[in-house]
């Protein structure tokens, strides 16, 4: 049996969302969910402060008893605990999957820049409030089990990482930020007007000249703005690949919903991700 410890990093989980997940996790004799008490703490914006969210995390990672640490929430708050994190890791955490997106892709990205275990960007515990959130929350319980059914289907043995295009412009440049030369990122974003997914395209090409190529993932609630942009998300990605010399690869199957696929960091299916 697979055996996963859940955190959060960010954002409290309500428990309401972490009984139907163990609702769901009750019929698969392949893997057992342990909730950390931390996960229902409640620190103003977070779940709990700073130091109760970083000794949550470290006591999952370190358990040599436990398989994966799976995320319960994003939400604002991994950034604040990520380089303590790596500095108190353990042996055991080396065999680790770890799992989750949005703010977590900062602890995703510190991980993987680490070489500690196998970060992979995937739905959320708290997904199973979202339309099809049960379908999310089978599917990472699937790949935990050993299954690659919802892994992203572009995956083609080129090094892959995936991120909020937020979080990754807040990455680039700081010490949490792995080498992703010759990788295929993928971004996706959540409530953001256009001409701020341009800003941020804008950024992170000036950062990231030696990747594979771009994948757009979906562009999401995007707020009505005074006027309108004139341009697509992919034109978006589009028009700044092309002024930075980034290849555009076209569309992965990403994004802050329920559909969001799996993209283990690195290649597909190795014990490290390198």
């Amino acid at each position: 049996m697979v055996k996963v410890a859940i955190c959060a990093p960010g954002k409290r989980l309500e428990r309401d969302r972490a009984d139907a997940v163990l609702d769901i996790a009750a019929g698969d004799p392949a893997v057992e969910l342990q909730f950390h008490p931390q996960c229902f703490a409640r620190h103003g914006h977070f779940a709990g402060d700073d130091a109760t969210r970083l000794a949550a995390f470290l006591e999952c990672a370190n358990d040599p008893e436990i398989d994966a640490v799976w995320f319960g929430m994003g939400g604002y708050g991994a950034n604040r605990i990520a380089a303590d994190a790596i500095a108190g890791l353990q042996d055991a955490a080396k065999t680790k999957k770890y799992l989750g997106y949005s703010d977590n892709g900062y602890l995703l990205a510190a991980l993987y820049k680490a070489g500690i275990g196998q970060a992979v960007h995937a739905p959320l515990v708290g997904d199973i409030r979202r339309d099809g959130g049960e379908a999310a929350i089978r599917r990472v319980l699937s790949y935990l089990a050993g299954n690659e059914d919802g892994l992203e289907p572009s995956l083609d043995g080129t090094p892959t990482v995936a991120f909020n295009l937020t979080t990754l412009a807040m990455l680039v440049g700081t010490d949490l930020m792995p080498d992703l030369s010759g990788h295929v990122v993928m971004v996706e974003e959540v409530a953001e007007h256009l001409y701020a997914v341009d800003r941020l395209f804008f950024h992170v090409t000036q950062h990231l000249p030696a990747i594979a190529g771009f994948k757009l993932g979906r562009i999401s609630d995007v707020p009505e703005n005074d006027r309108p942009f004139g341009a697509s998300p992919e034109d978006i990605a589009r028009y700044w690949c092309d002024k930075s010399g980034i290849p555009y690869l076209g569309f992965a199957d990403i994004g802050h919903d329920a559909a969001n696929t799996i993209v283990p960091f690195g290649l597909a299916g190795t014990a490290s991700g390198a």
